[in-house]
């Protein structure tokens, strides 16, 4: 297997297995921090899973309702705040680095999909 890195306007995300410690990156404009394998598999997952969740909760929400809807692994925290085709992502590591990211309503539409096919999980 062999490095990955997708790119959009103001997001990045990387794969890197043959990494020793950290082998996921992720980053927006200006900004990025490097991820263990499981740091990164669980920003994937739980972005994924809060996508999904802001789309069922649109036939429940009015046009110019914003929501904010967070899920927490025991290494990270990521929200998605705004409206429900329009959202910001941000994240927090929980522990070691303890960093903090954040991108745009602009940029997370591209962020969403490409956590999707970065790797297999």
């Amino acid at each position: 297997m062999e490095r990955v890195i997708k790119s959009g306007t103001g997001w990045r995300l990387g794969w890197n297995p043959e990494a020793d410690e950290f082998k996921g990156l992720v980053g927006g404009d200006g900004w990025a921090i490097e991820l263990t394998e499981a740091e990164l598999n669980d920003f994937c997952r739980l972005l994924a899973q809060l996508a999904a969740a802001v789309s069922q909760m649109a036939i429940e929400l009015m046009d110019e309702e914003k929501i904010a809807v967070e899920a927490e692994s025991d290494l990270l925290w990521v929200q998605v705040e705004g409206y429900s085709e329009a959202y910001s992502v941000q994240l927090i590591l929980n522990s070691g680095r303890r960093c903090e990211g954040f991108w745009p309503v602009a940029v997370a539409p591209g962020l969403v999909q490409a956590a999707k096919v970065l790797k297999v999980f």
